[in-house]
């Protein structure tokens, strides 16, 4: 992303998975070397570039300290990275528990301060809880930061009652960072500032077992992912942090993203959706399911050429067809919703579409309803929409 700091001018450079602890700024001089690291060119395609930019045929150490910075830090694909990948990968495999990644940043560390947050989230929404109703099989929630989702978080919570405690929450997350038309699973239970939430760990097992290629077992995406840990703190603030959870890591179902079919047409992701299926017949009303998802995704953050404001302009038409979108999923219609997502190759970009769909096939809701709709500007030139929806069994 361009570099927040106005007296550093250039692009800053982090490593969302974490394997990289630095975060570089790279000065705008030198921004257009980045594209010679692609393994292809060599130093001598580099070295005649900084020439033509610089003028000056004394660039050999302009070069040395680029790569080596990039080296360093673990930003090339080298023995650095490899080790530095490994060394994380390792320690999730190894450690005892999901530890927080996101705690003191997008949400309070301090449990009473995470309380009394949570706690005005939920009391200053304005949304009407839906009559209680022991059909009720789950929620969609955001997974976008809660400072700005917040709205469409109560919606959602709101709708969760008393009679919910004691089941398994099945937490459908999308994998931001995993590959496509694979889920990610853990065993591992789950930290927070409100304590330790449990993972079912017969569930895991009987889905790693039947899932097929497609899980993957203590994937590393958990350390890092946010859409599941967001989840697991509303829940916790509802019922405690001795609730029970399934989290499910969604990579994005991409081979017919572009085309004609449906996801399943891909033997693995269709085993999986067999077995999740399979799951939720079995277990019935022991399970509660409870999505952490995200829609569009619109402006220059995104790659547009335009800027983009909530609501305004463009965005309106963008809202009508999220609820378009919205309308299938109340439906329960999965070939209609994955349909819709289809057209122009889901230009709309909607991040949740994966856990979406996988709910709808995997669960089979009769009816849902949309809680609350929102767009909200991300930065001044992009926007992310969310919403809050129930469903029934």
């Amino acid at each position: 992303m361009p570099s927040p700091v106005p007296e550093r001018p250039g692009l800053l450079l982090r490593d969302p998975y974490r394997y990289a602890e630095a975060v570089l700024v790279v000065p705008s001089p030198l921004v257009p070397c980045l594209a010679f690291f692609n393994g292809q060119c060599d130093e001598g395609d580099l070295r005649q570039a900084l020439e033509r930019l610089t003028g000056d045929a004394r660039v050999g150490e302009v070069i040395d300290h680029l790569r080596g910075t990039l080296s360093s830090s673990g930003f090339l694909e080298d023995e650095t990275y490899f080790r530095f990948r490994d060394q994380r990968h390792r320690a999730f495999a190894d450690a005892p528990r999901r530890d927080p990644a996101h705690a003191g940043s997008a949400y309070p560390w301090e449990p009473e301060a995470l309380r009394a947050t949570l706690e005005r989230y939920l009391d200053e929404s304005g949304a009407a809880p839906p009559d209680a109703s022991p059909g009720l099989l789950g929620i969609a929630a955001p997974h976008v930061s809660p400072e700005g989702g917040w709205r469409s978080y109560a919606a959602a919570y709101r709708a969760l009652g008393p009679e919910l405690k004691g089941r398994t929450f099945v937490v459908l997350g999308t994998s931001h960072y995993g590959e496509p038309d694979r889920f990610g699973l853990t065993r591992k239970s789950f930290l927070t500032p409100y304590g330790v939430t449990a993972v079912d760990e017969a569930l895991v097992e009987r889905l790693a077992e039947r899932g097929g290629d497609a899980v993957r077992r203590e994937d590393y995406c958990h350390s890092v992912e946010h859409s599941i840990e967001f989840q697991v703190v509303f829940l916790q603030h509802l019922y405690g942090p001795d609730v029970r959870i399934l989290p499910i890591l969604c990579g994005p179902l991409s081979r017919t993203l572009r085309g004609q079919g449906r996801p399943e047409d891909d033997a693995g992701v269709g085993r999986f959706l067999d077995a999740l299926g399979e799951l939720a017949a079995a277990e019935g009303e022991r399970l509660a399911w409870v999505l952490g998802v995200d829609m569009a995704h619109i402006g220059r953050r995104y790659g547009d050429d335009e800027a983009a404001r909530a609501d305004e302009g463009p965005l309106a038409q963008v809202a009508a067809r999220d609820r378009e979108r919205c309308q299938r999923l109340a439906e329960g219609d999965a070939g209609g919703f994955w349909r819709l997502v289809q057209e122009n190759g889901d230009d709309l970009r909607w991040c949740g579409a994966a856990p979406f769909y996988v709910f709808l096939r995997a669960a089979a809701p009769a009816g849902g309803e949309l809680l609350r709709y929102e767009q909200w500007n991300i930065d001044e030139q992009s926007v992310v929409s969310f919403a809050g929806m129930a469903f029934r069994r």
